[in-house]
């Protein structure tokens, strides 16, 4: 059980309420008190939508203080009226998948790809609906804080030790189902497929959603354990790809799948150990949607390669850019009728998936993509690589806004094209780059894109050379 912190002031739920969810350290930073305060606030900003179902669906990733936080937000839950159903272990798809399916408002006790000291919560309304910042976070934010000061300094565990109020609910087999029902499955072939799950939630799903498909599948690393012992849970890291690359050589296996903590989000590697960049997975994924969906609405987030919406266009499709980030995705989508959504950060988000993101679905996907062309994924990759891109690359700064309107100010006074949808997009024909602001750490996101490595290099050099001099300036 965590100790029982001091009063918390506003500044210690400042920390922990970032753009999209809640997260931080435990218990320092979140334990049982501070949740059982997010769940009065969860709860009372659902029962002022008025929705005619008074309960919220809470799932778990393995993290070991999941059992006691999760327990902890049914408390606050329960104190103010709402029930709960909890759907157990599960990953954020899952959850998603749950609320969209249970039409509830939906809690997913996860910190996804973080260190296993950290735990944190993602948050949505019925329907898989986004909560973030702009959309109910903040008010969910400012209600917990001031519940803190009498929550009960155990988080009000012990009152729903016996589940009082608590229904549980399986939903792990209907899951699979859903997930297998966005491919055909008679056009899969025998493929050797390797996943690594990290000790993460995709150990859950990846055996259930492959039952009875005709692959040949490895685990790596399949058992839930929190501490993640083999290797830290998040793929976007290429060092954590080290495991899966040697395996899929010294097997032979034609395709490895990288799972983060919760296993909402996927990394696909070539059966030549290669990595596939998430802009190129989407354009493989909106390829395949085109065929099947002739016409519809794609999103991708600005920092997606410009691969994707020139893809998009020849397969007669309407691409549609958006900024980064779940929310604000889910939103144009909802707007839209977009059939699909990728980032470049490897979410990938299905209309008919509730318009949420889902790794395991975007990675049937490609593997039904890949048994009808009949060729291996270092072939079926190479029409959808077009540029040399850098990666995302941080740097640390003192003033991250405020360089970002002085790098925007340089290249304009050069002529080249502007817009701010989301930090600053520079392009200057051949090459482009965006640089925006973290939204939680005093950091700035490079993303570059040129017609080849050289040129990506070069330009690489001119773009951080110039942050460094501005840098510099301020000092």
């Amino acid at each position: 059980m965590s100790p029982d912190p001091s009063p918390s002031p506003a500044s210690s739920f400042d920390d922990i309420f970032k753009a999209y969810d809640i997260r931080g350290t435990y218990p320092d930073e979140l334990n049982a008190r501070i949740v059982y305060a997010v769940g009065v606030g969860l709860g009372r900003f659902v029962l002022a939508q008025g929705a005619p179902d008074k309960r919220v669906v809470l799932a778990r990733d393995i993290r070991k203080s999941g059992v006691e936080l999760s327990r902890a937000l049914s408390a606050g839950l329960l104190s103010v009226g709402l029930g709960v159903v909890d759907v157990g272990l599960a990953s954020t798809d899952l959850l998603y998948f749950a609320s969209g399916k249970l039409d509830l408002a939906g809690a997913m006790l996860t910190a996804s790809h973080n260190p296993p000291a950290y735990n944190g919560i993602k948050l949505c309304l019925a329907g898989a609906r986004p909560i973030g910042r702009d959309s109910g976070l903040g008010e969910v934010h400012r209600v917990a804080a001031e519940a803190f000061a009498s929550a009960p300094a155990d988080g009000g565990v012990a009152g729903v030790a016996d589940d009082v109020g608590v229904e549980h609910l399986d939903l792990l087999k209907e899951f699979a189902a859903h997930v297998r029902s966005f491919v055909h499955v008679e056009n899969l072939r025998p493929l050797k497929v390797v996943a690594d799950t990290a000790n993460g939630m995709g150990g859950l799903i990846v055996p259930e959603v492959f039952d009875g498909l005709p692959f040949e599948l490895e685990i790596l690393y399949p058992e839930l354990d929190g501490s993640f012992p083999n290797h830290p849970a998040n793929p976007i890291q290429v060092e954590n790809l080290a495991d899966l690359r040697s395996r899929i050589l010294l097997s032979g296996s034609d395709v490895g799948l990288a799972f983060d903590g919760d296993a909402d989000r996927v990394f696909l590697v070539d059966e030549k150990a290669e990595p596939v960049s998430g802009s190129t997975t989407t354009a493989i994924v909106s390829a395949a949607m085109l065929e099947s969906h002739p016409g519809s609405k794609i999103l991708y987030n600005l920092i997606c390669s410009h691969a994707v919406p020139e893809v998009i266009i020849e397969r007669g499709g309407i691409p549609i850019r958006t900024r980064v980030g779940h929310s604000f995705i889910k939103a144009v989508m909802a707007e839209t009728g977009a059939i699909f959504g990728g980032e470049h950060s490897g979410h990938y988000y299905f209309r008919d998936n509730y318009r949420a993101d889902s790794g395991i679905i975007a990675a049937l996907v490609v593997l039904e993509a890949l048994s009808k062309a009949g060729v291996p994924l270092s072939e079926l990759r190479v029409p959808f690589e077009r540029y040399s891109d850098s990666g995302e690359i941080n740097t640390e700064v003192a003033d991250p806004a405020g360089l970002v309107g002085e790098v925007a100010e340089h290249y304009r006074a050069e002529g080249a094209g502007i817009d701010d949808l989301d930090g600053v997009t520079v392009d200057l024909g051949d090459w482009w780059f965006n640089l925006r602001p973290s939204n939680t750490e005093p950091l700035l996101r490079l993303n570059l894109e040129a017609p080849s490595a050289p040129e990506r290099d070069r330009h690489l050099d001119e773009v951080l050379g110039l942050i460094h001099r501005l840098a510099e300036s301020r000092r």
